[in-house]
């Protein structure tokens, strides 16, 4: 293909997919599901044009990665560890921690009874469907009230991270066993001090670099050392998470003379610099990935019988133990926080590197995609019917 055409396929992609963010605000309409319709449209002009976009089964992965990576961060920017945020922070990771152990549980058992595969198994499926998608849950909680808006960033940031923390311990400890558990304590250890080292250096970097170019090489060392860490099997995501609490909130950590050595007076404005550029880079990853997710998706697997009926009972069980979470950790009314319970990145991310020999045999394709659909449907009902009442 033509160079030229390329280039206007990339520029129309992401100004379409900023129209469809504006549209999101304006009619609360999911930015997620325009971007699976556009790309499934897609799907058909290049098959009636006998073409066919290469190396997407290859491309999707990474941008999902990379897209994974520059959410959690964007996400942990925003996140502040001040004293009065605290009790918010400690009821967004329980009501996380809960719901994606209680859900992962209960869907591992209804897929045992469906499929007659082994729970393991089950419960390697399960997990992806029981974490909340930050990239979705946030935007689509812009028009609350700030207190339910601030709980639902801090719950789907967590959930984000813990999801795939608890997925990474399925999948690479397979065998089970206390061992497993002591590796895996070890080695979150371990990268939470590599984490804090990093955190240092890249936070000196930013003061000392002068350079007009600075953000970019430090994005770049995040992703290597998430690389790295990850084919040593440990758990990067932490670092991201770290690195973006770390440095939203470094008058918790650097005082006194630590304050003259890793920080200059543009700190603040470089922050916010750094924040732009981060929210930015995740749009366009994040307008990527759902495109070649809805151009991949198989359309006729979405209205199969058996995938609409399994997506069906996954919502039930989902929403059935959201509520009960969400009595447990918030004060008050539950509506509309409740609704807000989206899957997106993550959940196709993890699903799709289950690996082959943990995959369930006969499990419909749709299921995710309609999963993620309705999921976003539900969050912008629950979002319409919203009236502002007592805060959390």
């Amino acid at each position: 293909m033509d160079t030229s055409y390329l280039i206007i396929i990339f520029s129309l992609s992401v100004l379409i997919s900023y129209v469809f963010d504006l549209l999101s605000s304006r009619y609360k309409l999911p930015s997620v599901i325009l971007l699976l319709a556009l790309g499934m449209l897609m799907r058909q002009v290049t098959n009636y044009f006998a073409f066919q976009l290469p190396y997407v089964d290859t491309i999707l992965p990474t941008l999902g990665t990379l897209g994974l990576i520059l959410i959690v961060l964007e996400g942990a920017l925003e996140l502040e560890l001040t004293g009065d945020k605290f009790g918010i922070i400690r009821r967004a990771f329980w009501s996380s921690l809960a719901s994606i152990l209680l859900t992962s549980l209960l869907m591992a058992a209804l897929f045992y009874v469906l499929m007659e595969a082994s729970f393991f198994k089950c419960l390697v499926a399960a997990m992806p469907f029981a974490v909340i998608s930050s990239a979705v849950a946030v935007p689509g909680a812009r028009t609350l009230n700030p207190l339910s808006r601030e709980f639902i960033v801090y719950e789907s940031s967590l959930s984000d991270i813990l999801g795939v923390m608890i997925f990474n311990f399925l999948v690479y400890n397979a065998s089970g066993g206390i061992f497993s558990i002591l590796s895996f304590a070890k080695d979150t250890l371990i990268m939470v001090v590599i984490s804090l080292i990093c955190c240092f250096f890249l936070l000196y970097l930013i003061s000392k670099i002068s350079h007009h170019i600075k953000f970019l090489p430090i994005i770049s060392v995040l992703f290597l050392v998430y690389a790295v860490s990850r084919i040593y099997q440990l758990s990067p995501l932490l670092l991201i998470l770290v690195f973006g609490l770390f440095l939203n909130n470094t008058e918790l950590f650097i005082r006194g003379r630590l304050d003259e050595i890793f920080k200059n007076d543009l700190f603040e404005k470089e922050l916010d610099q750094f924040k732009n550029l981060t929210a930015e880079g995740a749009f366009i990853v994040r307008t990527f990935f759902f495109l070649l997710f809805g151009y991949a998706s198989n359309v006729p697997a979405l209205i199969e019988t058996d995938a609409l009926i399994v997506s069906f009972l996954l919502l039930l069980v989902l929403y059935a133990v959201r509520a009960g979470t969400l009595r447990f950790s918030l004060p008050g009314s539950i509506n509309p926080v409740v609704f807000v319970a989206p899957r997106g990145l993550v959940t196709i991310l993890l699903s799709l590197s289950i690996p082959d020999n943990l995959k369930l045999v006969g499990f419909r394709d749709g299921i995710l995609t309609v999963m993620v659909i309705l999921t976003a449907l539900v969050m912008m009902l629950g979002v319409i019917s919203y009236r502002e009442t007592e805060p959390l």
